[in-house]
């Protein structure tokens, strides 16, 4: 029976993966905000918990989260094209569509004005979401005076979202103890590149530039866009770099949907223009952070460091029973990374293919802002040696490649030396 369930889970995960090919375009022209990609806003429909097997209750939980929604990263990512409308509204070289744009972009501007990169208020909103989704699903884990380790990477966002998630249970349960840090000295997991993955990830001469340039090449279809915003072709000529001046409009338009400015740029975009320009920095953040093929796993092996300090703190957690969560906070791509090398569902795909990604890996569903990995420990009553663990990805419960009959759930011993064979590859 155990056999069974599991090659039933391996065909479901199979049926998905052919479900990307007619899934991603369509997704995105259902919800263009999917276009934005790692920029997708968290999900707001939550699925509910399986019930959890009879005698076990939940004592542990091991989580990594990626900062919730934020700004651009730079002042730069958005004056670029707000001085660029500004100096053509001053040339009359605009069109109506052209004006209304800057007139939009001004306006997202008085808000984004000295805020790149920071958590936006949405970010913040997220993260004390999910700890509060966290506390009322799992409420045994935050039972009086427990002990929680909070630790984040050195960027404030990350920071800022530890303290939001944490500020947030402990206004659940004001007698938690909660230890917060931001250092360095965790940064060798929490936010961890060999120099073997740097130089494949390299994008002057990792050995796939070349073909992400022409893949990039292909993709990018400026003149329709430019037309119906600028009127004088001159102008154009003298100061538009077309190619550059639609990927600055992608960029801001697909961040709207992370602050709190109530503009929108989609109407600016045909579903195919959206599309392609996705492609492009899905197949990015494929190459630098998930397991694109002719790395050999050398880029998903970044989160080794990471496996292992979820490891380690488990055993820790398990035998002494002094802490009851670890909580870590960090980027998009140390979640892509852990999702690659712990194999969640079609997460660890390896293709080398710009053209065909598309159909088996798409970035928005691994890493929108905020999402998390949490390892949910539960506990025999009976017998405290008889641990399972659930793995959620976004809160959702999800398959890692161990055998199981009672999926979510599986054996902690079974699943410990599935990541020790990883660890020790």
């Amino acid at each position: 029976m155990r056999n069974i369930k599991f090659y039933l889970a391996v065909a479901t995960t199979l049926l998905c993966l052919s479900s990307y090919a007619q899934s991603s375009l369509e997704e995105i022209t259902a919800n263009p905000e999917k276009a934005g990609g790692v920029y997708l806003a968290y999900p707001t429909q939550i699925e509910p918990q399986t019930k959890m097997p009879k005698g076990y209750k939940p004592f542990y939980i091991s989580h990594y989260g990626r900062h919730g929604s934020r700004y651009l990263i730079s002042n730069e990512d958005y004056t670029r094209a707000l001085n660029l409308f500004k100096d053509a509204h001053e040339q009359h070289a605009l069109t109506s569509l052209g004006e209304d744009v800057y007139n939009r972009l001004q306006q997202v501007f008085a808000e984004a004005d000295g805020h790149g990169g920071d958590l936006s208020p949405l970010g913040v909103r997220q993260h004390r979401g999910i700890a509060e989704r966290m506390y009322q699903n799992f409420p045994e884990v935050f039972k009086n005076n427990a002990y929680l380790s909070a630790r984040s990477t050195v960027v404030l966002r990350c920071t800022m979202s530890m303290v939001a998630f944490c500020d947030r249970l402990k206004e659940l349960n004001p007698t938690l103890h909660i230890a917060y840090e931001a250092s360095p000295k965790y940064m060798s997991y929490l936010n961890y590149q060999t120099p073997e993955a740097n130089k494949f990830t390299d994008s002057r001469n990792g050995p796939w530039v070349e073909q992400f340039r022409k893949f990039q090449e292909s993709k990018i279809h400026p003149d329709r866009l430019i037309a119906t915003l600028f009127s004088d072709n001159n102008f154009v000529l003298k100061k538009v770099n077309p190619n550059s001046v639609m990927q600055d409009l992608y960029q801001i338009t697909i961040g709207m949907q992370n602050i709190e400015t109530k503009v929108s740029f989609f109407d600016l975009w045909q579903p195919q223009e959206l599309f392609d320009l996705w492609q492009i920095g899905n197949f990015s953040f494929y190459v630098g952070t998930a397991n694109h093929a002719d790395g050999h796993g050398i880029v998903a092996a970044n989160a080794k460091h990471l496996l292992q300090n979820i490891v380690e703190s488990a055993d820790q957690a398990i035998a002494t029973g002094n802490e009851a969560a670890t909580l870590r906070f960090g980027h998009d791509g140390n979640v892509i990374n852990l999702c690659a090398l712990m194999q969640i569902e079609n997460f660890g795909v390896a293709i080398s293919d710009p053209n065909e990604l598309y159909k088996v890996w798409a970035n928005y569903k691994v890493t929108p802002m905020a999402a998390n990995v949490q390892l949910v420990f539960f506990r025999n009553e009976k017998n405290p040696n008889d641990i399972l663990v659930k793995v959620l990805h976004c809160e959702k419960e999800v398959h890692i490649p161990v055998t199981t009959d009672m999926f979510p759930y599986y054996k902690w011993s079974d699943v410990r030396a599935y990541f020790q064979g990883i660890l020790e590859k």
